[in-house]
């Protein structure tokens, strides 16, 4: 489409009012009411001037940005093109709350530095770590002790540089923290302050099932953001659904509320079929997305 049909479009899909470059900086979140930011990463591949206009218009607060191959940003290019996406951001009162990297150690093949140090002198105050993963045939504890030294440089280097390297539990038998107190224990060597948790309710409740207060109290006192997606089961698994159609629900807000959270939370849309080569398809995400931060703001309320 071209620009113009392109925003009256989305702007009618998410509540008629017409975008355009003069559109205000959004207000700061009502008391009571946490800062929402939405993960990007089915908008990759719009360019950063459109994604900050449909951020903006739905009414968020700010993107978790993915920075990592096959992201908004690719890790070579970091110097050059993240400044440009916060730069489209700001306009439009939007900040990149939280970076979602592929680093989980120091090295010169994801650029570690370059990624860390641009994202701190552009204000970013946390990043989302790259997972650790198991190899099946090796004793389990042997590996958790060989992630204990590259978690300990990656986490010193993050503390020189004054940015938060955070966690996601991610369901799957090869993933480190998918059930948490694997990694649980290793942050546990850690402040808050030097490391922390991205906690996603959908992943531990596949994994836990019931259990899932138990692991949002162990995860509490270094819980950086919370993350917000829902699934349902089905004979192959469990299957990602709009956020007011499945398992999670409005419990979790209480929890959270009734610990003392107050923030930053995160909207995940994972559930949309397709992608922007579809004509039909940022129609569509646009619709789940404001859809799914209804839902959101009414379990917060």
């Amino acid at each position: 489409m071209q620009r113009r049909t392109w925003i009256e479009t989305a702007a009618t899909l998410v509540g008629g009012a017409v975008l355009g470059a003069s559109l205000k900086a959004e207000t700061p979140p009502a008391p009571g009411r946490p800062a929402i930011s939405l993960f990007t990463k089915h908008l990759v591949g719009l360019p950063f001037e459109r994604l900050a206009d449909v951020v903006a218009q739905l009414g968020f607060d700010g993107i978790e940005a993915p920075v990592r191959p096959g992201g908004h940003v690719e890790p070579a290019r970091v110097a050059e093109d993240l400044p440009k996406l916060v730069a489209a951001l700001q306009q439009r009162g939007l900040r990149i709350t939280m970076l979602t990297s592929g680093i989980n150690s120091v090295s010169p093949g994801t650029h570690t530095e370059l990624v860390l140090r641009t994202a701190k002198q552009l204000g970013i105050e946390r990043y989302r770590l790259n997972w650790y993963t198991y190899d099946e045939k090796r004793p389990i504890w042997t590996q958790l002790d060989e992630i204990r030294p590259k978690l300990r440089d990656l986490v010193a280097l993050s503390r020189e540089i004054g940015i938060l390297p955070c966690y996601q539990n991610h369901s799957g038998a090869k993933n480190v923290g998918a059930g948490i107190w694997d990694m649980a224990l290793l942050m546990k060597e850690y402040p808050a302050t030097d490391l922390a948790w991205a906690f996603d309710i959908m992943h531990a409740t596949v994994e836990g099932s019931t259990s899932w207060p138990t692991e949002l109290a162990l995860v509490r006192d270094h819980l950086a953001m919370a993350y917000f997606k829902n699934f349902t089961w089905d004979p192959q698994g469990h299957h990602p659904v709009p956020l007011a159609e499945g398992v999670v629900g409005r419990s979790y807000v209480n929890r959270l509320k009734s610990s003392g959270f107050q923030g930053p939370i995160c909207l995940h849309v994972e559930y949309l079929k397709g992608g922007l080569s579809d004509p039909h398809y940022l129609e569509e995400a646009v619709r789940a997305t404001a859809k799914d931060l209804a839902t959101l703001r009414e379990w917060w309320a």
